[in-house]
Parts: structure tokens; sequence; C-alpha cells
């Protein structure tokens, strides 16, 4: 298979995709490529910093997360009469 054939048949799966499906692939995209960034910068977060990413985890496996369409909503709406 050439570069070419699959890059095709990747915009065919990603064309048929539903909308929220699409924004969680571009997400999970995002974090790939970002991912393959230099992680150092884990190692210049204060520790409270890294205490809060760690708690914010533990939150969320714990079901206490907010789902991020919830959040965005509510910043909408709030800040779309500025």
């Amino acid at each position: 298979m050439t570069t070419a054939d699959l890059k095709l048949r990747i915009f065919r799966q990603i064309d048929a995709l539903e909308k929220s499906k699409l924004e969680e692939l571009y997400g999970v995209l995002i974090n790939y490529i970002n991912g393959q960034k230099d992680i150092s910068d884990w190692d210049k977060l204060s520790e409270n910093q890294k205490h809060g990413i760690f708690d914010a985890i533990d939150e969320i496996e714990a079901g206490k997360g907010i789902q991020n369409k919830v959040v965005l909503d509510k910043f909408r709406k709030k800040y779309s009469h500025v």
C-alpha cells in the first residue's frame, strides 16, 4: 500500500465519522502528535501542580469528571454576551 492509498483510506474512515466521534478522534490525534514531543515539561512543573494533576486523575477515575461539552457550553453561554 502506498502512502497515498493509506491517506485515502484514513480520510474515508474519518469522513464517515459522526461529529462526536470526529471531535474525539481529533483530541486523540492532537494528543498523539503532542506526545511525540519532548515530555520533559513534566519536570518543570511544581510539586503543587503535579499534585493537582494527580488529584484530577483520581477524580476522573472515581467518576467525578464533567464532560468537556458541558463545560464548554457553560462558558460559551457565560461569555457569549461579552
